[in-house]
């Protein structure tokens, strides 16, 4: 009665938990799982309590109380096709497991087939089973494994699948039973070249061994052979195949045991820091080959150790060597007594190169200075201090710079100089040192970007020293100068050497009266900011205009009044300084051209004279037409030599337009920061 009662309560308990698979209450299932006394279901719950999905942690509660389809649709419905793989193998439903892992779950599919190999193999189907340990590819290990009963199945197998893994594995199997003609066949199968040269040499034909490593290049093989050498005392050969190896250390023992020195140096290069110290300390020792050994400390990274035995030995060329790769990050110290070095070696662009690395940027400057050094742009690059540097304050920088501009104007790099002295913020300086270069496009860019006055009227100087009548633009750029840099003495200069030209050049005396108004406009100016000093030069520049006018009244006048106009010039021949505001040729040849045209050869012929005693040594023909020359020869009968001048005018200039041209600058114009591409 008692135990019906019990059978009777534990099949409620499994009823109750049964809904709870329904009800997806794992609380109460827990409960049901307790009461029932199942503790295997119990610890398989708490164990699914790790699944983040409610569904994969009830469908273990439905496993454990047999409800296989419910567990199939929780697992399907959550995605959870790893578990559901597992399951089906837990059931031993492969087919639907390994479709399963093919479909849904494909990073367990090789242990799925593993598994089902493993299940073919226990229960007697091993032609199914090598298929699927092939699928799972672990058919290297397990099929010879599975086979090993059967011999000759096992050899058909590999045979078959001509694996080289597998070749070895029977290489070996074929070695282990002493077959070794049969073995290297299948390590020559297998490319297993360690393992041919191991049994060549346990059969003692070392030489094929040889020819094995040597044709294939193998390092394991090469190791072995040059093992088996060594034991036979052939050191060359050991050394060899060492090397061939990559043994370095090995080749280097026995370099070092019997004294091979040429072939010491070129391993200790090929190996690791450890053996090229080493080595260095051999050549060190034995007192021979310091040069070796300077280099091999290099090369090993002790590098103030390199540079003691260098030093103590004189090893100039292997100095020479290390300080190639010496820089900035080097020791201060090292690169001192290196540049030391190379200056008691008369190589001083080297002991500049490192004094520049060590930061001690006067003392390579003063190199330079002393061995009479060129400045090349990469070399002043290098001494320039950047403005984020610690090493240097802002003056000391700007000192630095104006140094290395001194040197560079010393040696004629003139635009280097400019360079840095523009860095250096000195820009009269760099001005200097530009205007020395002649280059004329640099010239104008520079003072456009400077804009400081006495750049402005440096640059207007230096204009005009050029062929500023020949270029127009040249003439715009003194005028916009001048103007800018507040030179109007200077301006007012250039406005009556302009006035000349249109004389001297072209007798045209309307433009040069604008430009001698022009330079009158300017000295009056200059007089209200100077005083009295632009006095007597403005009263003779005003008389001079005066007279230009009375000159370009007469001409204008002929057209109208001829004689009034003749009257006037010969008035004008009357004033003592008449030369140089209007040439004295110019007035006589216009009263001769007037007397030709009218016939009055005697009278022009007179005035002819006139001019010629005033001025003996006159050129005629520069200020009488050729026509009324001729013309007047033929009527007196006597030859006039007056001469072939030919005036050339290639380009007319215009002042009055280069002034309206630069009249937009402005007088006022206010000073504007400097430009800070200056620097560039």
């Amino acid at each position: 009665m008692t135990s019906c009662l019990i059978l009777y309560r534990e099949a409620v308990w499994e009823n109750m938990a049964r809904m709870c698979v329904k009800t997806r209450r794992l609380d109460v299932a827990r409960v049901c799982l307790g009461n029932m006394g199942n503790a295997r279901a119990a610890h398989a719950l708490r164990e699914a309590e790790k699944e983040p999905e409610m569904e994969a942690r009830v469908a273990m509660l439905a496993i454990q109380l047999s409800m296989l389809d419910e567990a199939e649709a929780l697992y399907r419905s959550c995605g959870r096709f790893d578990l559901l793989n597992k399951f089906y193998q837990a059931r031993g439903d492969w087919q639907k497991a390994i479709e399963t892992a093919e479909s849904h779950d494909r990073i367990h599919l090789r242990s799925t087939y593993y598994s089902y190999a493993q299940h073919l193999e226990n229960t007697g189907d091993k032609s199914l089973g090598v298929t699927y340990y092939e699928r799972s590819d672990t058919h290297r290990f397990e099929v010879p494994r599975m086979l090993m009963e059967d011999i000759v199945s096992l050899e058909l197998y590999i045979n078959k699948m001509k694996d080289k893994c597998l070749y070895k594995w029977w290489g070996h199997y074929l070695e282990s039973q002493s077959e070794m003609e049969s073995a290297l066949r299948y390590y020559d199968y297998a490319q297993d070249y360690l393992s041919q040269v191991r049994v060549h040499c346990y059969l003692g034909n070392i030489q094929k061994a040889s020819e094995i490593a040597n044709e294939t290049g193998n390092r394991a093989a090469s190791y072995h052979v040059a093992r088996q050498y060594e034991s036979q005392d052939q050191i060359s050969q050991s050394v060899h195949f060492y090397t061939r190896a990559q043994a370095y250390n090995n080749a280097i023992r026995l370099c070092k045991e019997n004294h091979m020195d040429e072939q010491l140096m070129n391993l200790a290069l090929l190996s690791n820091p450890e053996d090229m110290m080493d080595t260095a300390a051999y050549y060190e020792e034995r007192g021979e080959h310091m040069d070796r050994a300077v280099m091999l400390y290099h090369k090993a990274g002790r590098v103030s150790k390199a540079l003691e035995l260098a030093f103590s030995t004189e090893q100039f060329g292997a100095l020479q060597l290390i300080a190639e790769e010496l820089n900035e990050n080097s020791d201060p110290a090292v690169l001192t007594r290196c540049s030391d070095f190379f200056i008691k070696h008369t190589h001083y662009h080297k002991a500049v190169q490192l004094l520049l690395a060590a930061k001690k940027y006067h003392e390579a400057l003063q190199l330079c200075l002393d061995q009479n050094l060129t400045i090349t742009e990469d070399l002043a690059e290098s001494m320039t201090v950047s403005q984020s540097s610690a090493h240097l304050s802002e003056e000391e920088r700007k000192e630095l710079l104006e140094q290395i501009a001194d040197c560079c104007m010393r040696q004629g790099n003139y635009h280097l100089a400019t360079k840095k002295y523009t860095q250096a913020g000195k820009k009269i300086k760099a001005m200097r040192a530009l205007l020395k270069s002649g280059d004329t496009e640099k010239i104008v860019f520079f003072t456009g970007v400077s804009r400081q006055k006495e750049i402005y009227v440096m640059a207007g100087n230096y204009l005009q020293s050029l062929d500023w009548r020949k270029d127009p633009e040249i003439m715009k750029n003194i005028i916009s100068f001048y103007t800018k840099g507040r030179a109007l003495e200077l301006l007012a200069g250039f406005y009556q050497a302009c006035a000349q030209v249109e004389i001297d050049d072209y007798q045209d005396y309307e433009k040069a009266y604008g430009a001698l108004t022009e330079a009158y406009k300017c000295l009056s100016k200059a007089k209200s900011r100077h005083g009295d000093e632009a006095d007597e030069r403005l009263a003779q520049l005003t008389h001079h205009i005066t007279l230009i006018k009375r000159f370009i009244q007469a001409r204008r006048l002929y057209e109208q009044d001829p004689a009034a106009a003749l009257s006037a010039c010969e008035c004008l021949l009357e004033v003592c300084d008449l030369d140089p505001a209007v040439r004295v040729g110019d007035v006589f040849g216009f009263i001769i051209e007037h007397h030709c045209q009218h016939a009055s050869y005697q009278k022009a012929w007179m005035k002819l004279e006139e001019l010629r005693r005033l001025h003996p040594s006159v050129n005629v023909s520069v200020y009488v037409s050729a026509r009324s020359l001729d013309a007047l020869q033929n009527a007196i009968g006597v030859r006039i030599n007056h001469g072939d001048t030919t005036h050339t005018n290639p380009i007319r200039r215009d002042v009055d337009n280069a002034h309206t041209h630069t009249q937009s600058d402005g007088e006022d114009e206010d000073e504007v920061e400097e430009d800070e591409n200056l620097n560039d």
